[in-house]
């Protein structure tokens, strides 16, 4: 009989009401801050593989992002949608500028992940200027810092391999970080119920908890590849093996999918890395449409929007494990653990550990399957890096 890890809760009823309440408050911490700060310019740089935006202020403080490598095809909507409207603006301002920028030059009209990945790549660069103004580090600017640490779990994001190839690299990643948990992927992404290769799902879900013993932490991602009925059938496979949590079986705009698969089970399930309208997000967390919340930093529009959505969840009891699109995004995600009280005890150790390492002057240790939590100023990516200064422009917005 299937047994529900402890470190999920129960869930609790929330109104309409107390949610709308956390989606209008204000969650930055500016106490201190009483000159203005003046957006003076906004750049797209590329370096060592790596996008990034830098915000200069009129009094010469920078604030410096890491994107994700979408940023390739979607930049235009950052440079001549968004970066404008934020020139001669006060940084302090963010909150409400990040709501007006929505309607300006009718924005709302490209609203998806184009837009708000763009809009999270300027956020967290702002961000890391406010930091920097007040002397802080990033997570302190939402609240006081609860945690010092994040545990990971390892993922291999395949579906080519055989469940015993599968299995091989997944021990290779255990032993490299110590890891206490994995993730691997079923179905064939967004499928409608094929598997990668035949028999593979199953096969590997049996498998992995034979190979691995009956302490590890076992999740796994359906990547949209179900309807309701194969999506149960394999969370039953999922129980079984008592996994921890059962991520995203059915396609990610199918939000009644999705809840009449957690109605059907008592395994956890994740969602929501896709998402990024946060009246959606209202609507899973009021209708208990998941128990994991899964917003994507950088997919999300940035860390203000994420860290509403966490705590819209937490008042439910709900859990909040991001997702991660690109390697330095885990950065942020620890941020976002350093002051998050329903962070999940497991985050997702994506691949670029070591070019963030260095970006961060060696900030970061990572080992027994757990990484610590920066407290340095800002983000932590001096303005005067040699990755930083070497850079290629862009483009720059004045």
């Amino acid at each position: 009989m299937y047994k529900k890890h402890s470190d999920f809760g129960e869930y609790r009823a929330v109104s309409s009401a107390e949610l709308d309440q956390v989606l209008e408050s204000e969650v930055l911490d500016l106490r201190g801050l009483d000159q203005p700060v003046i957006i003076e310019s906004i750049e797209l740089l590329f370096n060592c593989g790596q996008y990034f935006v830098r915000t200069v202020s009129k009094d010469g403080l920078t604030g410096i992002s890491v994107t994700n490598d979408r940023v390739r095809f979607c930049y235009p909507i950052l440079q001549q949608q968004i970066a404008p409207y934020f020139i001669g603006k006060d940084a302090r301002d963010l909150e409400r500028l990040l709501d007006e920028v929505y309607v300006y030059e009718s924005n709302y009209k490209l609203a998806g992940i184009p837009y708000f990945a763009c809009l999270s790549f300027l956020e967290l660069s702002i961000l890391d200027l406010l930091a920097k103004a007040k002397e802080v580090s990033l997570g302190r600017l939402f609240g006081e810092r609860i945690h010092d640490y994040a545990n990971v779990y390892v993922a291999s994001g395949n579906r080519h391999t055989t469940p015993e190839e599968e299995l091989e690299i997944l021990r290779k990643e255990v032993e490299r970080v110590g890891a206490k948990a994995i993730k691997y992927k079923i179905g064939g992404r967004m499928s409608r119920n094929k598997d990668s290769m035949a028999g593979r799902s199953e096969e590997l879900i049996y498998g992995t908890r034979r190979y691995f013993g009956d302490d590890m932490i076992i999740h796994a991602d359906g990547n949209g590849s179900y309807d309701v009925e194969t999506a149960v059938r394999y969370g039953r496979v999922m129980e079984e093996i008592n996994g921890y949590f059962y991520e995203e079986p059915c396609p990610f705009d199918d939000l009644w999918a999705t809840k009449a698969v957690r109605d059907s089970l008592d395994i956890p399930l994740a969602f929501g890395e896709q998402e990024t309208s946060m009246r959606r997000f209202k609507w899973l967390v009021e209708h208990h449409g998941t128990d994991v919340i899964q917003p994507d930093i950088l997919y999300n529009g940035g860390l203000i929007r994420t860290t509403k959505v966490a705590k819209m969840a937490q008042l439910a009891g709900m859990t909040v494990t991001p997702h991660v699109s690109t390697g330095f995004c885990f950065v942020y995600i620890l941020h976002l653990s350093s002051y998050t009280p329903n962070i999940g005890k497991y985050q997702e150790n994506k691949k670029g550990f070591e070019i963030t390492n260095e970006l961060l002057d060696g900030q970061l240790t990572l080992a027994d399957g757990r990484i610590n939590i920066p407290d340095s100023v800002g983000i932590g990516i001096r303005e005067n890096h040699e990755i930083i200064k070497k850079a290629l422009q862009l483009f720059i917005v004045k």
